[in-house]
Order: structure tokens, then sequence, then C-alpha cells
């Protein structure tokens, strides 16, 4: 259903889009993701790259609002920092544990658009957001881990692939010149569903402790991405005789 309203949306914006003049903007750069995980370990920013194709309908008469698509490749998730410390100088050594998921998206949605001097605009805009995560590094943290540490990470196997969120966001189109031109966003990024969703597993032997049982906690996972895109924009102009 969700892949069949998204051919939809995304024919009605390419019908539009072919009877008038185009953008595309070619972005990337910087980017923060955090996991909201429902437990108590303490997560912190996993601090990345993007990069994403966009194309946006222009009104040559009146340039305040436009639809547009956008396809990317992000790299979403958090990460665990730890700092060793000797006496009471400074850290000894840090080590950071990166949990990552490697996600293609496409991003529908709709742009409003104001006047910021002669020519430049400032805009904000809201979309939804379909993401496919084509890989994670899961099995490479536990890979060189001990058996006894491994039942205490994420597996692969609850994790999910398809995620459906919402875009929003705000920033400056500068023109370079009447089809060129830079484009400055920053927006964020949260995910409806959840990117992990592991039950509470009982009755599991305790690895340091082999005749005792414990329970393996819950892990859900749920995906927050802020996001600080430089883009260049590229305008393929209609003008009719």
């Amino acid at each position: 259903m969700r892949f069949a309203f998204t051919f939809l949306l995304f024919t009605a914006i390419q019908g539009q889009m072919s009877a008038q003049s185009t953008a595309f903007v070619l972005s990337g750069v910087p980017r923060m993701g955090f996991k909201r995980w429902d437990n108590s370990f303490d997560r912190q920013p996993l601090y990345k790259y993007h990069l994403a194709l966009g194309i946006e309908s222009v009104n040559n008469e009146d340039d305040s609002g436009s639809i547009f698509a956008q396809f990317g490749y992000h790299i979403r998730g958090s990460a665990t920092r730890f700092r060793f410390f000797q006496g009471a100088g400074s850290p000894l050594f840090t080590f950071t544990e990166e949990f990552q998921f490697r996600n293609l998206s496409i991003i529908l949605g709709g742009k409003q658009k104001y006047p910021l001097g002669a020519r430049s605009k400032y805009f904000y805009y809201a979309g939804i957001r379909g993401d496919y995560t084509l890989s994670t590094n899961i099995d490479e943290l536990t890979a060189n881990k001990s058996q006894q540490l491994t039942i205490y990470y994420p597996f692969v196997g609850a994790m999910n692939r398809w995620m459906v969120g919402a875009s929003v966001g705000g920033g400056l189109e500068l023109p370079f010149s009447d089809l060129i031109g830079g484009q400055l966003t920053f927006s964020v990024h949260p995910d409806f569903l959840l990117q992990y969703n592991q039950p509470a597993i009982n009755n599991v032997i305790d690895p340091f402790n082999p005749g005792q049982r414990i329970t393996i906690q819950e892990r859900r996972i749920r995906n927050v991405t802020l996001e600080l895109t430089l883009g260049l924009r590229l305008l393929r102009k209609v003008v009719y005789e």
C-alpha cells in the first residue's frame, strides 16, 4: 500500500514538473544522527555524511512555492564513546563504538519560499520519507568480541529494513547566476517506524555464571537525524513563446 501511494505521489510530482521549469539540487556533507533506545544505555550522536539528488518544480512567474522529490544515501545511527583515565590527568585514550545503518532514502514534499534581499530566498519544507537499509555494521561489532559479550549486542535478525518517517527543514537559496546557485539547508528527519525491534529474551544462560539464567531486555531503536546540507542548484528553465 505504501509503495502504491509513493508511486502515485511521485507520478503527480513528475507530471507537474514536466510542464514548467525545474531545479536539480546536488547536496551532501555533514549530518548528526541519534537513535532513541528504549532502555537505559547512554547513546551519543553519530557524525557521518550523506549525499542526495533532488528535483524541484520552479514557477517562472511566482516562485513562492514548489513541490520536490529527493533521493539520497544516508548513514544513520548512534555512537557510544568510552574514555579511559589514569589518575586525575587527561584521558589515557578514547574508544568509540558506532552503530551504523546505511540507508537509501526518498523524500516527497513541498517547499514554501520567501524573498530575502534582491535575489536570494529563505524557505521551509516538509515531506514524507521512505528508507531502505542497504547494510549495517552490527555483525562487524561482534566479530571480535568474546561469546560472553555478544549476547548483549543487537543482532541483524531484529533489524527492520523498510522505514517510514518525516522530513522538515529550512534554509537559504543563494543564486550565483540565472541558472546556477547554492543552497544551505538545516533539516530534521524523525522515523515513525522502529529501525530495530527486539522483544525481551527470557531464560538465557548467563555467560559469566553458567549455572544461572538471565533475561536480555527489550531493545527498540528509532532514528532521528539532523542534517546540515550544502547544495548546488542547477535550473532548467522552460520558456513558452
